[in-house]
């Protein structure tokens, strides 16, 4: 029979209040982990004479800042970059018969 260190004898509140201590812990523990392997493969890489950022590269979802692609020829303030949803300006002008090659910068 397996040991359940009497966890089968609290009660239900306790349980709950268990698992929360225990999620608490898990997301602490986790984080204290990262930042201890962060600073081995750190000490790593400069004793290879390299930087995190020349062995990994630049971090994900952190792209920099796009070129414009697209811009309203009738309001040159607004622009589009081609990332994420059209702006409304170009779906009102699609939906018209425009092309989108038309607003090309």
């Amino acid at each position: 029979m397996a040991r359940t260190n009497g966890v089968d004898k609290l009660f239900l509140a306790q349980l709950l209040d268990l698992q929360k201590r225990i999620e608490t812990a898990i997301v602490a523990r986790k984080a204290a982990d990262a930042v201890e392997v962060k600073e081995k493969m750190q000490a790593l890489a400069e004793k290879s004479g390299f930087s995190l950022a020349e062995l990994f590269g630049a971090r994900r979802g952190k792209r920099g800042p796009a070129a414009i692609k697209y811009r309203n020829p009738k309001d040159t303030s607004q622009t589009w970059t081609g990332r994420g949803r059209k702006p409304n300006w170009l779906v009102a002008a699609l939906k018209k018969g425009a092309k989108t090659e038309s607003f090309s910068v």
